[in-house]
Formats: C-alpha cells, structure tokens, sequence
C-alpha cells in the first residue's frame, strides 16, 4: 500500500507540533518548581532574618533592663569600707554585712543550709561575689526561686539568716537590697551587675580554696 505523501507530511507536523507543546509543558513545570522552590527558599530566609532580628532586639531589651538602674538599692558610704583583715566579731553597720574588715579566710561560693560566718562571707564580697541571704522560715518554693537565680553564677553565697528586716536581701560589696519576695525581677539584674561586678576590690580572687560552712 502506497502512503499519500500528503499524510505522511500531515503526521509529521502533528507529531513536530505535539513535542513542541509537551516540551513547553515541561519548560512550565520546571519554571513552576523553581518557582515555589524560590520562594519557599525566600520565605524561609525571611522568617530566619525576621527571628534573628527579633531575637537581637529581645536580647538587647533584656541587656537593657538588666543594666538599668536598681530600684531600693542601698549604697553604703566608702568610708564605711575599709578592707582590713581582722580576727574575732566585727560590728557591721548592716544586716547582713555588705562590705567592710572582715576574716583573712574567705568562705567558698555556693550553697549554705546553715547560717555562716559573716566576717567569712564579707571576705568573698571583696573578690566580687554576691551573697544572697533568707530568712530560715521562707517557704520552699521561694528558695527554689533563689537556687534557680543563683545556679548560672560561680560567685554567689546562698545562706539562710536570722535577724533580717526582710525575707531576703541580696548583699554585694558596698551595695544592698531588700526584698520582700524571691519572684522580684530586681534579683536578676543585681547579680548581673554585682557578681564579678565593678565594684569589686579583688577582681580574679578565688571563691574557692577557702573557708567551707561556719
């Protein structure tokens, strides 16, 4: 059977026109997933640029607050700060004492559950710790918030102390503050500005390697 050139010419272009449209199909397929591929890709750029961003600001807030001056803190005169090594009681013009002559032996940082010896304790205010004292009848879960604050912090003293005016009162060389609840958010930011803080005398004295409990 002899085939009409006329079809063969028609099936021809037929099938040159079908590879033209499916190829077409498939350029808009691709351009389709790269397209979604992109712009997944740029929103997920955006949402990581967006969290970065946030998160500075976050950081750079709380950096802020933290910095801020501290509302009832009590700055003792430098008068009253002498530095001398002494043996036996001194007579401290607060309570709990926070700053002043104090015992040649510091006491270690960390966790006390009995009341220590406060010449001891002065002494590691001078090498830049922060002592934070509790009156022994403060009810657990407000220690637990003490533990919690101080935990981060090498240079912290954690005493119970009997005779305060407040349940809790944060003690750091020349500074003081009393504070009626473990929750207050004042306590974050005298640790950040009085552990190893410029007020210390000592700066890179040792909290430990000395004196452990009374």
């Amino acid at each position: 059977m002899v085939q009409d050139p006329h079809a063969r010419q028609e099936r021809a272009a037929r099938a040159a026109a079908l590879r033209k449209q499916q190829q077409r199909r498939e350029r808009r397929q691709r351009n389709v997933v790269v397209g979604v591929s992109s712009g997944v890709v740029v929103l997920l750029v955006a949402a990581v640029a967006t969290v970065l961003v946030t998160t500075r600001e976050e950081t750079a807030a709380e950096q802020e607050a933290l910095q801020a001056p501290i509302e009832g803190l009590l700055a003792l005169p430098e008068d009253e700060l002498t530095q001398n090594h002494v043996p036996g009681a001194v007579e401290y013009p607060t309570t709990p004492a926070a700053g002043g002559d104090h015992n040649a032996v510091w006491l270690n940082c960390g966790v006390y559950t009995e009341p220590v010896v406060e010449e001891n304790a002065v002494h590691s205010l001078e090498h830049g710790a922060v002592w934070v004292t509790y009156d022994p009848s403060l009810p657990p879960e407000q220690l637990d918030q003490l533990l919690a604050a101080t935990d981060p912090y090498d240079y912290t003293l954690l005493s119970p102390y009997e005779g305060m005016d407040s349940p809790i009162t944060l003690n750091a060389w020349g500074s003081q503050l009393a504070l009626e609840d473990a929750g207050d958010e004042r306590i974050a930011s005298f640790l950040h500005q009085f552990v190893q803080g410029e007020q210390t005398p000592e700066p890179g004295a040792a909290c430990t390697g000395g004196l452990t409990g009374a």
